[in-house]
């Protein structure tokens, strides 16, 4: 592969025109009306704005692509169940435009390449299926029974089946997610990964040893009656917006909020409701009362402070502590004590990066209180030590009794809409061997119980060659992954890569020797099948599952559901050896929960308790104080303080996203919240480390990271200063992810480290 081919998978090294205002402290109000408006107005057909703004969301609906955060049990907002970034989603999958043959024809793979993410993403809708063929420069059309026909003989051709890679995205849904994975057992590996290898799969191990479940434990209503939430490493606002509606009812209930991060995010500090005109002309509700401005990475330091003082106010007063809880619920207290004792303060105190008078602030609201909930999202999860950040969060909350009790408990927030329900019905590469067991019960051949590629070990295969066929369903893969130039050239050693979408991405780009891409239906699309308009199912991130049907016509006659793509492929690739008659599934999906409802815990009488409005919710252990672990207890657990050394001229830095973005999907060039606009390809920086760099505002520089001998560099930056902790520094991905190293990952779950990169940078 040439270096142009690699070069296809990083975002062109141009500028727009960068403009920068002081950020607000107010978030949502009336210019988050606006801008979703805008966007509405601007890419979606006027007669299917109101049919989405109606449904979105709302029981009978269908649920929003974007993020997983719960819809109310109770009645939901008849002005509109969604946010600025929601229907900004919708903007994006619901576009009016179509491509096909004749863009295709018009536009090579090299000239697409040439395109900002922004401008690829707003191509249009994906209208039919497309192939390129080995050397072809342009995607020509292709007939599904081809294309599937294709990947079958790409698949069959295979010396192993552990040859092929299967990804998905967290919008799959649980009927398409869940024959997806029966399909990859059938044809004999578990290679699985998905996005929550990349995103919270350091929650889910964390979890699973400490509280017996990879879930949160908390529910919405709990949110509301929480005497204290701490929001760590998290910026709601935009990335979940609906949570600040929560918060607020925090607030109104009388319960204290800490925001811990980085960032001062708008969203965590004031919140305007749009939906309310008297908050709209009154100025909205303040939210956080404290602002820790942790340094990155400060995570660990900042908790074991807590611990540690909370210890000492224990140890002399002797009521900090729910030591009936301990007693009853526990194991470990004394290994974790002993351990806990090992720590010093002060070096926490400094490793946090907090001043002592901002930590007494938040000390305060954690001794006085018992009814803590913790929510976190990547802020925490993406580094080294991610599993150690989020067992001493639990650590706090067990020695507090805040678990398994009405107003406490964990909630890491999820990202993608149906992320926690592909888990759970079976997306994933080292699933339980009760699970497996189920499976050749029911459909009577042994799925291999060996454990399968994650995300970095599948880019791996692909680089060495181990693994030869790619198959995505759903998901921009190349812009989502680390170390993007080692990436593509994994992609690019496959003999076929194939993606399931909506719309055109980077990933489409950077092929193997041959790609198909394959447009499904949008989440608010008809999907009509030979027994009518399906309804499929979603689990949000705090266990409930809930239908979800589209409301609009497809943008494309030539468009099939992820369910049909899904049949279509593992009819066509496993034909008479198949102990599965497939296509029963594509005409009706009631079928596929009929079959959920007999492997998967907790979905008995699927069918029918899914026709209650609202859904129902998962089993889950933690909430009930029922602790599925190998002690039948919450354990606690011993975690180690990172040892970050910066060499003189490093910066450590994180990646994240702007305000019009939502994972690898970009809305727009603005983040308004930071006060940027019309502008990516920044590096934000604490203004003192600018002085010692001789650097001003809108210097052009390049960044380097040197891990272990290799070094990356991402080119072309321009430096905005920002109040971010010394030493620290933010840019955007996937533009940065070239520098995040891809065997830099948290132990345990490998999730990579894009939240803790040592960088130098250079000014061009």
């Amino acid at each position: 592969m040439s270096k142009k081919d690699v070069d296809k998978a990083l975002t062109p090294e141009k500028f727009e025109r960068l403009k920068v205002k002081t950020p607000p402290n107010n978030s949502a109000g009336f210019d988050g009306l606006r801008a979703a408006t805008s966007h509405a107005v601007k890419y979606i057909k006027p007669a299917n704005i109101l049919k989405i703004t109606q449904n979105i969301n709302q029981k009978g609906g269908f649920d929003c692509p974007g993020c997983a955060w719960p819809d109310p049990d109770d009645d939901r907002s008849s002005l509109g169940e969604y946010c600025e970034n929601g229907l900004k989603a919708m903007a994006e999958e619901a576009q009016k435009n179509t491509i096909g043959a004749d863009f295709f024809a018009n536009n090579s793979v090299d000239a697409l390449s040439g395109l900002s993410d922004f401008e690829i993403g707003k191509s249009g809708r994906l209208a039919e299926p497309m192939f390129l063929a080995k050397g072809a420069t342009h995607y020509q059309p292709i007939s599904w029974e081809a294309a599937f026909a294709k990947v079958g003989e790409h698949l069959n051709a295979l010396v192993h089946p552990d040859e092929a890679v299967f990804y998905t995205s967290g919008r799959t849904t649980n009927e398409a997610a869940f024959l997806y994975q029966l399909f990859v057992r059938e044809f004999g590996t578990a290679n699985l990964p998905d996005c929550s290898n990349m995103c919270h799969e350091a929650s889910g191990a964390a979890l699973s040893q400490t509280l017996g479940i990879g879930k949160g434990s908390v529910t919405l209503d709990d949110l509301y009656k929480a005497d204290l939430v701490m929001v760590v490493g998290q910026n709601p606002a935009t990335n979940h917006p609906r949570m600040l509606s929560a918060l607020e009812k925090t607030k109104k209930n009388g319960g204290k909020i800490v925001a811990i991060n980085p960032l001062p995010e708008a969203g965590l500090m004031k919140f305007t409701d749009p939906q309310n005109p008297i908050k709209m002309l009154t100025g909205g509700t303040k939210l956080s009362d404290v602002y820790v401005p942790v340094t990155i990475n400060g995570d660990m330091g900042l908790f074991k402070a807590l611990l540690l003082k909370l210890l000492e106010k224990e140890e002399k007063a002797g009521n900090v502590f729910d030591k009936a809880f301990i007693e009853e619920h526990t194991a470990g207290y004394e290994e974790f004590i002993k351990d806990l004792k090992t720590y010093n303060f002060d070096e926490c105190l400094v490793a946090s990066g907090v001043s002592k008078s901002n930590f007494d602030e938040v000390f305060d609201l954690v001794l006085n209180n018992n009814k803590i909930i913790i929510c976190w999202a990547m802020g925490l999860t993406q580094h080294e030590n991610a599993v150690d950040n989020i067992r001493e969060l639990v650590n706090l909350l067990l020695l507090k009794g805040s678990i398994g009790k009405e107003g406490a408990g964990t909630c890491p927030v999820r990202g993608h809409s149906n992320v926690q329900g592909d888990r759970t019905v079976g997306i994933w590469e080292a699933a339980p061997q009760a699970f497996l067991d189920k499976i050749e019960i029911k459909y009577g051949f042994k799925p291999t119980n060996k454990h399968g590629y994650s995300v970095i070990e599948a880019i791996k295969a692909m680089y060495e060659k181990k693994a030869k066929v790619f198959f995505g369903l759903g998901g921009n893969f190349i812009s989502a992954v680390p170390d993007t130039a080692y990436s593509a050239q994994a992609l690019a050693n496959c003999n076929l890569t194939v993606h399931v979408s909506t719309k055109l991405n980077r990933s489409h780009l950077v092929t193997g020797k041959e790609a198909l891409i394959l447009p499904c239906l949008g989440r608010a699309e008809k999907d009509y099948q030979k027994t009518g308009i399906q309804t499929q199912s979603v689990e949000n991130s705090m266990g409930v599952v809930s239908s979800t049907k589209g409301v609009i016509e497809p943008c494309s006659d030539k468009l099939m559901s992820e369910v049909a793509v899904v049949c279509g492929v593992a009819s066509a690739t496993l034909k008479n050896r198949s102990k599965i008659y497939w296509l029963q599934y594509q005409e009706n999906y009631d079928l596929v929960r009929d079959d959920i409802q007999e492997v998967v815990d907790g979905f008995e009488d699927y069918n029918n308790r899914l026709l209650k409005p609202g859904g129902f919710y998962l089993p889950n252990g933690a909430r009930i104080r029922q602790f599925k672990t190998k002690t039948g207890k919450a354990n606690f657990s011993m975690n180690k303080l990172p040892n970050w050394k910066l060499k003189r001229e490093e910066l450590v830095m994180m990646t994240i996203r702007s305000h019009d973005q939502f994972n690898t999907t970009i809305y727009g060039l603005n983040d308004r919240y930071r006060g940027v606009f019309n502008e990516r390809r920044i590096i934000f920086m604490n203004r003192e480390d600018m002085k010692l760099r001789s650097l001003e505002e809108r210097d052009v520089v390049n960044l380097k990271s040197d891990y272990s001998g290799i070094v990356r560099e991402a080119r072309q930056f321009i430096v905005v200063g920002y109040d971010i902790p010394k030493n620290c520094c933010a840019t955007y991905f996937p533009e940065t992810n070239v520098l995040v190293p891809l065997d830099s990952f948290a132990h345990t779950a490998k999730t990579p480290a894009s939240k803790s990169i040592r960088i130098t940078v250079e000014k061009v």
